[in-house]
């Protein structure tokens, strides 16, 4: 229960060191932006078009009986939305990370100097591109893993009283897993950890990672609050990736630290 309420301190940490650093946080800002005008047309488009979708979909249903083929095909609507809206959040911080990856890259390195007892960081010393790619292709993996939990749950959420009981709580801590594992990359992809290794590390640590990912999960249903939560929400990952790595951190300025000024 320790590491529960561990994880969720470094969510409060990444919040407040934003917070102290106002220009990272403006530029952090940015794609969150983009990425929720991206998805925000995608899920206008299906609500306005996903009714025909569905009955280009289902022609076998042309002859049903009314209301037949009405209930049918509302059904399926609701459902294709419902698992829209589903893998939006599964899938919202991949996509903002892969736009801002030189935005959050940056971000990353500034909140390690900061805390680190001698103000370095680690560098991955890959090209941009290269690091885009290895972004990317591991992001797509986690989508994938995350995509089959989100069929997986969709389905066992119409079993009577556990559907709706223990699956939706479920849910939540298999969104925060994975929200915390794209948000950790950030940082452990500089330090050369492989996404198989973040998994593994990741799961030696499972109430750590659920103490910070499944309040941001749940934050991240409200409209438009994982924008304005994923610069922090990079810090802390940042933080929590130096706790997992064994490495030593200390608070306050960085800068500050290496004029051997006290921070009280």
């Amino acid at each position: 229960m320790r590491d529960l309420g561990a994880g969720f301190r470094y969510l409060l940490k990444g919040q407040r060191w934003v917070g102290r650093h106002g220009r990272q946080y403006g530029f952090g800002l940015l794609p969150g932006l983009i990425t929720l005008v991206l998805y925000a047309a995608t899920l206008v488009a299906l609500a306005l078009w996903g009714a025909d979708l569905v009955g280009w979909a289902t022609p076998f249903a042309d002859d049903w009986a009314d209301p037949w083929a009405g209930l049918f095909r509302g059904f399926l609507t609701a459902v294709l939305f419902a698992l829209a809206l589903l893998l939006s959040v599964l899938t919202f911080t991949a996509m903002t990370l892969l736009i801002g990856q030189p935005f959050y890259e940056s971000l990353s390195e500034k909140v390690d100097r900061d805390v680190s007892p001698d103000g370095t960081a680690p560098e991955s010393r890959l090209p941009l591109w290269r690091e885009l790619w290895i972004s990317a292709r591991d992001s797509l993996r986690i989508v994938l893993r995350a995509a089959v939990w989100a069929v997986l749950l969709f389905a066992l959420g119409f079993v009577p009283v556990a559907g709706q009981t223990v699956v939706p709580v479920i849910g939540f801590l298999v969104t925060g897993f994975f929200l915390t594992e794209e948000l950790t990359a950030v940082a452990l992809q500089r330090r050369g950890v492989e996404v198989r290794e973040r998994l593994a590390l990741l799961r030696s640590r499972k109430t750590l990672v659920w103490g910070f990912g499944t309040p941001l999960a749940l934050a991240f249903l409200v409209p438009f609050v994982a924008v304005f939560l994923m610069p922090g929400a990079v810090a802390g990952a940042t933080l929590m990736a130096r706790d997992l790595m064994g490495e030593e951190t200390e608070e306050g300025d960085g800068a500050a630290k290496q004029q051997g000024v006290h921070i009280p």
